[in-house]
């Protein structure tokens, strides 16, 4: 294997024994959710995919290698370091090279899961083209991860606080199928509808398994969007969520916020504005996602690509 992974002893023993595996991303440790629900966060995600027949495999960059699973310890380092970095592709070399604290995003999660070999990750959403990207050229390194890294990636679609429009545009040019579960209508992370459509609707993991062991032998490479709506007891409505969107991307211009603190700053000043319940609804459709994730894991060994 890499000379640069360091494998969990609890994911080499999966590899060893052909058990599914999941990889999660760290981002949402680090930058996602403050600490103590971000770590409980990642416990209780992890378990989730140990119940459901897999085994979690958590990614980030820790002492100058891709740890791909960590142990409580270093899920608690992520969960409360100050100095963690966010990384994406561009990233990698740099936190690598100068054995810097990292915590993965979903593109950096893509490369390091199909350098140890994991098909199926989970997350909470994607990355995708921020509002007003015609002219700050804002569009997330996830969307052309998706278009050559072959992972599959189950989330909740994309935030609200994006062009969704553009983001799914954008995965069509380069040829990224976007999978819905249980719908057809596209999630919007806190919503389960955004007003427009996934590509194609497939609702079991034998379906879905299907599907991307098909895209892959026919040489098309790339990553497949598992779109998994928040469960509807979870879920807030779309007009307070749209409205409080809309607010918190107003202060952030006038604060002159850009680049990799927009996101942060958005999830913040909404958890701020809705009193913690956007917080509780992305704890919830991760967990989601995590079913769907080990679900899709199991069904991707059961039915094994020719």
């Amino acid at each position: 294997m890499h000379p640069l992974l360091a494998f969990s002893p609890e994911v080499a023993h999966a590899r060893n024994t052909g058990a599914p595996i999941v990889a999660l991303e760290s981002t949402i440790i680090s930058h996602g959710m403050p600490y103590p629900q971000n770590v409980q966060m990642a416990r209780e995600v992890e378990q989730i995919i140990r119940d459901g027949g897999a085994v979690p495999a958590t990614i980030a960059i820790i002492d100058g290698r891709i740890c791909i699973g960590l142990s409580e310890a270093q899920l608690e380092q992520l969960g409360t370091a100050p100095d963690a970095m966010k990384v994406s592709r561009r990233d990698l070399p740099y936190v690598l090279s100068q054995s810097k604290l990292g915590a993965t995003t979903v593109a950096a999660t893509m490369i390091c899961a199909e350098l140890a070999g994991i098909k199926v990750f989970v997350t909470g959403g994607i990355g995708g083209v921020h509002r007003g990207a015609e002219t700050s050229f804002d569009i997330s390194a996830d969307l052309q991860e998706l278009a050559q890294t072959s992972v599959a990636v189950v989330c909740a679609g994309v935030k609200s606080i994006l062009d969704i429009g553009l983001t799914l545009e954008y995965l069509e040019t380069h040829g990224v199928p976007v999978l819905s579960v249980g719908q057809r209508g596209f999630p919007a992370f806190f919503t389960r509808e955004s007003g427009f459509h996934a590509d194609f609707q497939l609702d079991t993991p034998a379906e879905q398994a299907a599907f991307i062991h098909a895209k892959w032998r026919l040489g098309l490479k790339g990553g497949v969007v598992v779109s998994n709506p928040v469960p509807e007891a979870d879920a807030m409505p779309r007009e307070e969520i749209d409205r409080i969107t809309e607010q918190a991307l107003q202060e952030a211009a006038a604060g002159g916020i850009s680049g990799k603190q927009v996101t942060p700053f958005l999830l913040g000043r909404i958890k701020e504005l809705t009193g913690g319940r956007s917080l509780a609804t992305n704890i919830a459709l991760v967990k989601h996602n995590a079913r769907v994730g080990a679900a899709l894991a199991a069904a991707m060994l059961a039915h094994p690509e020719a």
